[in-house]
């Protein structure tokens, strides 16, 4: 079997979302969702490739966006192009502002007093980007998006990294065409991107 076939990763009940107040797009109020979507009374792991298609489960899933500000404090953003062996391939090809992934059964397991979701996170960073830079991380709020066939199984948790210089690197072959960019040139670029980054750009840099 494959891995992803194999692996099981962190959800959510979606009715549980639906509960705490559906939207569609991005939503900055993050105190109404995080703390109960975390907590492990709504949580459980379950196999990838059953979740990839059942609706009734949202999967959790850490969006890190790299952001740096040049001396005419002009806004930057880490961006790249999503080669054609990253995992999910409904996003092949598609320019992406957000390093992130699924949080693995695997990641609730060890010594780490790290909430499951951070620690996901981390091994995500730790795998996709070399950061030769001093940051600040901030959880900044959610994405969800039932208007695409990926959107309608995952509901992204949006956080900036504001780094001191621009020195995030790519560490998988298949992080493409990588770097910062002017965020005013992604917006003019946008529907180059999948569609989380879309709605990001519009919220957050618009």
């Amino acid at each position: 079997m494959s891995l992803v076939e194999t692996e099981h990763v962190l959800v959510i009940p979606t009715s549980v979302f639906h509960g705490l107040g559906y939207f569609q797009g991005f939503s900055a109020n993050i105190e109404s969702y995080l703390e109960e979507l975390l907590n492990p009374e709504h949580t459980s792991y379950r196999p990838r490739s059953e979740m990839e298609q059942d609706p009734e489960f949202k999967q959790l899933i850490p969006y890190v966006i790299f952001q740096w500000h040049d001396h005419a404090g002009q806004t930057h953003v880490f961006q790249y192009t999503r080669g054609k062996g990253q995992g999910e391939q409904r996003l092949h090809s598609k320019r992406s502002i957000g390093i992130g992934g699924h949080i693995s059964s695997d990641d609730a397991v060890g010594t780490t007093k790290l909430h499951p979701y951070d620690e996901g996170m981390q091994r995500e960073l730790d795998e996709e980007v070399e950061i030769d830079t001093p940051f600040e991380m901030k959880c900044v709020g959610l994405i969800n998006d039932d208007q695409t066939e990926v959107g309608r199984v995952h509901l992204g948790v949006v956080h900036i990294c504001e780094v001191e210089q621009p020195n995030i690197g790519a560490r998988e072959s298949e992080i493409l065409d990588a770097g910062f960019r002017d965020t005013r040139d992604l917006i003019n670029q946008n529907e180059q991107f999948e569609s989380w980054s879309q709605i990001c750009l519009k919220a957050l840099f618009q």
